[in-house]
């Protein structure tokens, strides 16, 4: 006899194709954020097969259109990798007593650094939904040189009007050594990236962007074109990172790199 609470997560398991075998615990996804077990993450806008045709053609490497959302805690599946990333790197260790820059603040990932105990974790955004966060233009920071130890802008590069101004404030706000991670949605079969400031209709930019708020498109030249002024890049593929996690159990794309800068030494 199988009782109603089983019956429910069988009924779930049929509307995600079957795929999950409840009774054994088999196919059961894990959500880094909530630290819970889900029978699946929910796709955006339809998954990869409504993504825009040039992107598909182009195999953009960004968020796991098919697997984005937890439906326990709603952690996207960019969280999920990106914290994954900092455990196993052992960056989240070095978090402690170092000043935070944390820019487009996500949600499930704002209360996990901040238990890592940093002294400082200052929250910004350009247009702040929050209280807690800081009114701030990445373009031009307020912030002495060498102020913070880490700064983190997790897919908002492809957001702003003038990418080298952005770069070059990260560069100088960071101190020596200090370690930007700066995620954003690439294309490795496009040479070179692309960006036409004449493009400005939510639809054109969806088309030829990914999104509708996206001003660009990376390309192969990704890591030299953020790191052109003052940052090096390194970085660090899910296989030589996360080699023991399985990026479906996860929810994530193992095709995304965590993209680490460092703040290079002034000549």
């Amino acid at each position: 006899m199988i009782n109603k609470a089983k019956q429910l997560q069988l009924s779930a398991a049929a509307l995600v194709g079957g795929a999950v075998d409840v009774l054994s615990g088999r196919g059961w996804r894990y959500c880094a954020c909530c630290r819970r077990r889900v029978l699946a993450f929910l796709p955006w806008r339809g998954g990869s097969a409504a993504a825009p045709p040039l992107m598909q053609a182009l195999d953009m490497i960004g968020s796991d259109l098919d697997h984005f959302a937890c439906p326990l805690c709603g952690s996207t599946d960019r969280e999920r990798h990106l914290r994954l990333y900092l455990e196993e790197t052992g960056m989240a260790a070095t978090f402690a007593g170092k000043r935070v820059l944390h820019f487009a603040p996500e949600r499930r990932l704002t209360p996990w650094i901040a238990s890592l105990l940093p002294s400082e974790h200052l929250l910004a955004d350009l247009y702040p939904e929050d209280v807690a966060v800081r009114r701030l233009d990445l373009e031009q920071m307020p912030f002495p040189d060498g102020y913070f130890d880490v700064v983190i802008a997790n897919h908002v590069l492809e957001h702003v009007a003038h990418l080298d101004l952005a770069v070059m404030q990260i560069a100088r706000v960071l101190k020596v050594d200090g370690w930007a991670i700066l995620q954003v949605p690439w294309a490795r079969t496009l040479a070179t990236t692309i960006e036409d400031p004449s493009v400005t209709s939510s639809a054109a930019r969806r088309e030829l962007y990914g999104q509708e708020d996206h001003v660009r498109l990376f390309g192969a030249d990704v890591f030299e074109r953020i790191g052109r002024f003052g940052l090096s890049a390194e970085p660090v593929s899910h296989s030589e990172a996360l080699a023991s996690i399985s990026p479906v159990s996860a929810g994530v794309n193992v095709q995304e790199p965590f993209m680490r800068f460092r703040r290079r030494q002034q000549s």
